[in-house]
């Protein structure tokens, strides 16, 4: 499967000082373009656990017997880490944020590039989801998000906005919510990222 290809590879690795007999961790294995850099600098007694909440993932998971690949958000990483009889770790290499598969697949909802279902699911396991968060949060919870996790100044006029034109129809996809908040996002910060990420 096409994934994106680590930013600052061989720096980011370089960083972790690998002993070939270390244990690693890689919280957000995606393409498993860290995983693969790691691997290759460990020695046969050495070990590494990667974790992704996202199934599609899967399809990239290295056969190596140095190797595990955990299926779950890496907020479990201790339980994971204990399960398998781990103490402590060597190095943990964090790559946050979306990847550019996750923009590039227009059916996961996380660019404006496409016109797709509202669904922003780091995992599919998940219930909740963008159509949800838009349709059902309140005034508040709306604004909170925007401002939390969107930084946007303008969260109570967006929210506002949002819920005065799903009270006449559901907003189901991107380009709906496009529509609806046509007159701020020229000037948000969220869709001048939103711009820069899908122009890569």
């Amino acid at each position: 499967m096409e994934y994106h290809n680590p930013v600052l590879l061989h720096a980011s690795v370089d960083g972790l000082n690998i002993k070939p007999d270390g244990i690693y961790v890689d919280v957000t294995f995606g393409g498993g373009g860290h995983s693969r850099e790691i691997l290759n600098r460990l020695g046969s007694n050495g070990k590494l656990f990667a974790f992704d909440q996202d199934e599609d993932a899967l399809a990239n998971s290295i056969i190596d017997e140095r190797f595990v690949l955990i299926n779950e958000n890496f907020r479990y990483l201790k339980r994971f880490l204990r399960f398998h009889g781990i103490q402590k770790v060597d190095g943990i290499l964090a790559d946050l944020g979306v990847s550019s598969h996750q923009f590039d697949k227009g059916e996961r909802g996380f660019s404006t590039r496409f016109d797709a279902e509202l669904d922003m699911r780091m995992s599919q396991k998940n219930d909740l989801n963008a159509f949800r968060v838009v349709n059902e949060y309140d005034a508040e919870n709306l604004k909170r998000v925007f401002l939390d996790y969107g930084e946007l100044k303008n969260a109570p006029a967006i929210a506002r906005v949002i819920i005065e034109a799903r009270e006449n129809t559901p907003i189901r996809n991107t380009e709906q919510l496009k529509i609806v908040l046509g007159r701020f996002y020229q000037h948000t910060k969220a869709i001048k990222y939103w711009r820069k990420c899908t122009k890569r």
